[in-house]
């Protein structure tokens, strides 16, 4: 009998030990699992962040520059979220930077952006679809809007001036794949966004050259 509870307690100590050994085992598998997907994350948003100011490839070219057209408003907002609740258009997020032709991000630029809705609207009596904003210490801009239609005459465009130091460039932007396109007499290649419809809202990137130094 002593021998049998011998062998029973010498059972039930060698259960709880492995199971006591088991935990932390567990607990730095996890960590591990954290860590390691983090970075990865990381590395991936600082090098996104990056990319338009790294794809520029000096002496670049500068921007194209295009009419002013009929509907400029002086005086917008400043507001780099021009999408608000009710306006017609796919939800549009533009991102990028904006650099001198030696490709040196430019900080405090300003981007003051005004366009039609997805209708081909523009608001004339207020400031829907228009604002300025002001690139950050990275050179880099954001904004959302929507995608513009097409009116009687034009392609989908979104106008835009950009002030560095006192001097003002004024041009627009351009969509591929618009069948359009080429029957705009304005229309200029050189001012395609690059678009990426396949995520929600549609994102595009486009790098603004501007004809400093």
């Amino acid at each position: 009998m002593r021998l049998i509870a011998a062998t029973v307690l010498s059972i039930l100590i060698a259960g709880c030990a492995g199971t006591t050994a088991a935990a932390p085992s567990a607990t730095s598998l996890a960590t591990s699992t954290v860590t390691s997907s983090s970075a990865p994350t990381s590395s991936a948003t600082a090098t996104q962040a990056t990319t338009a100011a790294l794809a520029c490839t000096a002496p670049a070219q500068a921007l194209v520059e295009l009419t002013e057209g009929p509907y400029y408003k002086a005086n917008p907002p400043q507001n780099a979220t021009l999408r608000t609740a009710g306006v017609a258009g796919t939800p549009l997020t533009l991102t990028g930077y904006v650099v001198s032709k030696s490709c040196q991000p430019i900080a405090n630029a300003k981007l003051d952006f005004w366009q039609a809705d997805g209708n081909g609207n523009y608001d004339n009596s207020g400031y829907t679809l228009r604002g300025w904003q002001l690139t950050d210490a990275n050179g880099a801009y954001r904004l959302e809007t929507v995608i513009p239609g097409l009116y009687p005459g034009r392609t989908e465009h979104i106008h835009f001036k950009v002030t560095v130091n006192g001097q003002t460039f004024t041009s627009q932007l351009f969509f591929p794949g618009v069948a359009q396109n080429e029957g705009d007499s304005i229309y200029s290649s050189r001012m395609l966004v690059t678009l990426n419809t396949s995520t929600s809202p549609v994102t595009g990137t486009f790098t603004f050259v501007v004809n400093v130094a």
